[in-house]
């Protein structure tokens, strides 16, 4: 199953979620009216019984100014109105994402210049494997309060994304283990997992919502109507809420933990590390307890049970989830302790784009492979993200993860190499953002020369942290700068236009959730003008002639047209322009995973007429698929290639580099 069927899967399960809620609630509805109804049946007996024995006057008696079943019909809306309105608030208190869970269970986030050795171990262990995954670096969280053993990922999109571990996590566990935990949970990004679970937050929430309602009626004794009692109902029924609320979390959790637990064993290559955490769970006092009173409604997002068992557990037992790691566990958990410190081995920066070897970047790139790879990171990407993490020199590093530095990094990929045109974008983005802004830009700039184009995407990902410690003006101000720096440059590239609108984007889901992207588009026939827009767009980067540019279109519009059952004609340079391609972007980007893969397989073809995908192709492959919501792994050797990759260097033109 490659990445768009697990999106399209994962979109299903949205349905299915919806449909065990429907049921759900009648569920309760049938409950409540049948409640209301035997109280009312009840106490209308008990009434009648008095009043035969010793008759009261009509003032006393007991009147309700509804008739039973117009008293049903109220009970119903009404509690409708509480489970709906109890969703709606908890899915607007959870839609800016995953930083919201995060601060629900008390996580503190984590600043990204932390000198703290665990939380520095934490951040480079999320960094890399967001490297190797080719998703954006999300907010990192640490629940301080919490002993066990824990950790999450909720969002709504990569866009928006956060991890949260608990101290216990962080503390007691090895680089590795620690490593195959947040394997996991990435696991849970790619797979489209997170907004099912934020989803699913927010329907329990409306289900448990009868219990407070409850709550409130027990209290309300001065009255002649049996509110405590109905208040009594509404509880035990409220436990029938959490009831079918931990069944709905079971049925949607229970399997994706299994299948997250071999993708991370897949992606590390370590199965025995993933083990070893589970066992510290299963040594540790607090095992994996969650202790915020928030903990049951996000208990299906946990690495591990954080509840405790039950019939309806949202996790596999432990026991399981070890022996299919490790089939000679014997059930005996070991003694845990703190970890000590693991120190690395110190070695000399050397950039891994320039080193031989097969966990590398290729010189070329197949044709299959690009759209392949979304989704499916592997040990090879880890291994070639570790590495590019170490070698980082230490002052783009500080520039990374300061929110100024994020920002000037950013605009000096933006800079063009012809002295006269860089120097005007200066002078105009002096009229768009601060002096100190600028000065920084000049600073940085010298280091990203001579870079090539595979080490730019990843860091950008690193800055994207620190870029979200920005104040909404500063934002508005970098966002404006970018701006400027892009259209002070006649010249802008493609593949430059596309890292701006890569780092934008991620930001603008940040800084205005309200304006989320929802999927709008189900057929490719309405998107045919866009797709024509994209796809001459490609071909004009790609290509040094209009006749060139003509026949890569043709190969890629061709079976594009024949998916859209409508012709997609190309289009002059003028009408495929930066700000018609960002338009054209946009609308892509709200279609369903299928259509984004057509899109992309597009082009690849139209980049791909020459027979050979370079670097610098692969890379704008790699930025158009970011701005899809298409994760694209970094392009590194398959194991035992280095020798026929070398082959091919050797025969390759220079420009090829």
């Amino acid at each position: 199953m490659d990445f768009f069927e697990r999106q399209d899967k994962a979109r299903r399960n949205t349905k299915l979620l919806v449909f065990y809620f429907v049921l759900a609630v009648l569920s309760l509805l049938l409950a409540v009216n049948v409640t209301v109804s035997l109280i009312l049946t009840g106490f209308g007996n008990y009434g009648l019984m008095i009043r035969n024995l010793s008759p009261i006057s009509s003032a006393n008696e007991l009147s309700l100014p509804w008739s039973q079943v117009e008293l049903l019909f109220l009970v119903t809306i009404g509690t409708l109105a509480v489970i709906l309105m109890g969703s709606v608030f908890k899915t607007l208190q959870l839609a800016r994402g995953g930083s919201a869970v995060a601060e629900l269970l008390d996580g503190r986030l984590i600043n990204t210049n932390t000198s703290d050795a665990d939380e520095r171990k934490l951040l480079n262990v999320v960094e890399e494997i967001s490297i190797a995954s080719g998703v954006p670096v999300p907010q990192v969280y640490v629940m301080d309060s919490e002993a066990g053993i824990n950790a999450f990922a909720a969002g709504h999109s990569a866009s928006d994304a956060a991890v949260s571990v608990t101290r216990g996590c962080m503390k007691l566990l090895s680089r590795d283990e620690l490593q195959g935990v947040i394997a996991h949970e990435f696991s849970h990004i790619l797979n489209g997992d997170m907004r099912l679970n934020l989803r699913l937050m927010g329907l329990v929430f409306g289900i448990l919502c009868l219990t407070v309602i409850g709550r409130i009626l027990i209290q309300a004794r001065r009255t002649k109507y049996p509110m405590p009692l109905v208040g009594v109902a509404l509880i035990l029924i409220g436990w029938a809420g959490v009831f079918f609320g931990r069944l709905i979390q079971a049925a949607v959790s229970r399997q994706r933990e299994v299948l997250a637990d071999a993708s991370a064993v897949q992606f590390t290559r370590n199965p025995a590390a993933l083990a070893g955490a589970l066992k510290k769970i299963g040594g540790l006092t607090y095992g994996s307890r969650i202790e915020s009173p928030h903990a049951e409604e996000a208990s299906h997002l946990f690495f591990a049970n954080g509840l405790g068992n039950s019939l309806f557990a949202t996790h596999p037992p432990l026991t399981d989830r070890i022996r299919a790691l490790d089939p000679s566990f014997d059930g005996k958990y070991p003694r845990v302790i703190e970890a000590v410190q693991e120190s690395r081995a110190p070695r000399i920066p050397v950039p891994p784009w320039v080193q031989s070897g097969e966990q590398f970047v290729a010189p070329f790139i197949a044709q299959h492979a690009v759209v392949a790879n979304i989704g499916q990171a592997m040990t090879q990407h880890l291994r070639y993200a570790m590495d590019f993490h170490q070698a980082i020199s230490p002052g783009l590093q500080a520039a990374a993860r300061d929110p100024l530095g994020a920002g000037a990094l950013v605009c000096a990929f933006l800079l063009a190499r012809e002295p006269s045109t860089r120097q005007k974008q200066l002078e105009d983005l002096d009229r768009a953002t601060s002096e100190a802004m600028r000065d920084e830009i000049v600073r940085i700039w010298p280091e990203t020369q001579g870079m090539p184009p595979q080490a730019r995407i990843p860091l950008l990902d690193l800055a994207l942290p620190a870029l979200r410690h920005l104040s909404l003006q500063q934002f508005e101000q970098f966002r404006a700068g970018t701006e400027t720096l892009v259209a002070s440059n006649t010249e802008t590239d493609l593949f430059v236009y596309m890292l701006r609108k890569i780092v934008v984007r991620h930001l603008e889901t940040h800084f205005f959730p309200q304006q989320r992207r929802v999927t709008q588009f189900y057929a490719l026939r309405p998107l045919a003008p866009d797709c024509g827009v994209l796809l001459s767009a490609t071909a004009y980067a790609g290509q040094e002639n209009a006749t060139e540019a003509y026949a890569a279109f043709a190969q890629g519009a061709e079976w594009l047209s024949h998916a859209a059952r409508c012709e997609i004609p190309m289009l002059p340079p003028q009408q495929c322009d930066l700000s018609r391609v960002d338009v054209a972007l946009v609308r892509l980007s709200e279609a369903v995973p299928q259509i984004k893969k057509n899109v992309l397989n597009a082009c690849t073809q139209i980049v791909a007429v020459d027979g050979v995908i370079r670097e610098g192709e692969a890379e704008l492959l790699r930025a158009i698929a970011d701005t899809l919501d298409c994760p694209v792994p970094p392009f590194v050797q398959p194991q035992g290639a280095g020798a026929q990759q070398s082959t091919l260097a050797r025969s390759a033109p220079d420009n090829f580099f």
